[in-house]
């Protein structure tokens, strides 16, 4: 979320001076309200549509686009504390005739946010089991994108569920036991073996920690104004304890390698997106998995981090769309 917000501001400054700084004032003021207009926009200019769908007191908001059809549907988890529309950069250059769903994760945007709710990666499956129920989606086998924790989310699922899925594509997943830590989860242990848990470098509460979560997450180096990164500081800081609590429970024992522990049982054709300068997830993590999985293709994209699908979403959209091609043996013309 945070990188297209990002880019929304680097857009602004291509017009006038007198819009950029009413732009500008208005984030500031109403950061939260800006940034919905803003999805919103984007939602209505590619055609996707927010609805909302119950399994007894629980409630999933999702996005759509089309209607199921002879092609699998496509199901798009997002990643940890981001939401529905991060997926939109991607879907802006994705066939129109293809049935998009991109849902908000447990606890996230408009999905129920519940005290009592198993956040687990096995609760997280659990829960979009039951999205995918909702909307019969899995009347079809449909094809499963997921990035970071969605990704290591989507994986699970695949092996869970593997009559519900006909393809699945992991972008960077969480999940894998790595036989080195990279500096990033080194830091992760120390902060845990301290219990500072309120120096998550995911979950930034000042403007400077915030800088340096976008350059955690971007190979691509934004230099953002002091006040815009407060204005996404003050978007994100309500959620704050909320993704805390979730951090903590996908690192656990439990979680941690839960896509380590399931590769081998994912029997669908697999597709791994993976950016080579990821600082957060290491890029050998795509070579274990096409190791563990009979038929699966790796795509690795140069000069890009872990926000793949923020940093490079034409190059993303075009790897799925030639994957579900080459997958379903469709004419790439069709999916135009």
């Amino acid at each position: 979320m945070d990188l297209d917000v990002v880019n929304m501001f680097v857009i602004a400054g291509g017009t006038l001076a007198i819009p950029i700084l009413a732009f500008v004032a208005s984030f500031l003021l109403w950061p939260s309200a800006l940034i919905r207009i803003y999805y919103w926009y984007w939602r209505r200019t590619l055609g996707m549509q927010v609805r909302y769908v119950h399994h007894e007191d629980y409630q999933f908001c999702y996005s759509f686009r089309g209607r199921p059809g002879h092609k699998p549907s496509i199901l798009m988890l997002h990643g940890f504390s981001a939401h529905k529309d991060m997926w939109l950069s991607v879907v802006k250059f994705l066939p129109k005739n293809l049935h998009l769903v991109c849902v908000d994760m447990p606890g996230h945007e408009g999905t129920t946010r519940s005290s009592l709710d198993d956040l687990s990666i096995d609760g997280q499956v659990k829960r979009i089991h039951q999205f995918v129920e909702c909307l019969k989606l899995n009347k079809k086998p449909f094809h499963l994108v997921g990035t970071s924790m969605g990704g290591q989310v989507a994986g699970v699922y695949a092996a869970y569920y593997p009559s519900d899925v006909s393809s699945l594509c992991l972008v960077c997943p969480a999940g894998l036991q790595y036989s080195t830590d990279n500096q990033f989860v080194q830091r992760l242990k120390e902060l845990q073996d301290s219990a500072a848990v309120e120096k998550i470098p995911l979950i930034p509460s000042t403007p400077e920690e915030m800088s340096e979560m976008l350059q955690l997450c971007s190979y691509v180096r934004f230099k953002v104004p002091q006040q815009i990164l407060q204005g996404l500081v003050d978007v994100r800081i309500p959620h704050n304890n909320f993704y805390r609590k979730l951090f903590l429970e996908i690192v656990s024992e439990k979680s941690r390698y839960s896509l380590h522990q399931n590769m081998d049982k994912i029997k669908v054709p697999t597709q791994i997106i993976w950016g080579k300068q990821d600082q957060v997830l290491d890029v050998s993590g795509a070579d274990m998995l096409a190791k563990s999985i009979a038929n699966c293709q790796v795509e690795l994209l140069e000069n890009c981090g872990h926000s793949v699908v923020m940093e490079r979403p034409r190059k993303t959209a075009k790897l799925i769309i030639d994957f579900l091609a080459s997958v379903h043996n469709t004419d790439n013309k069709k999916l135009d």
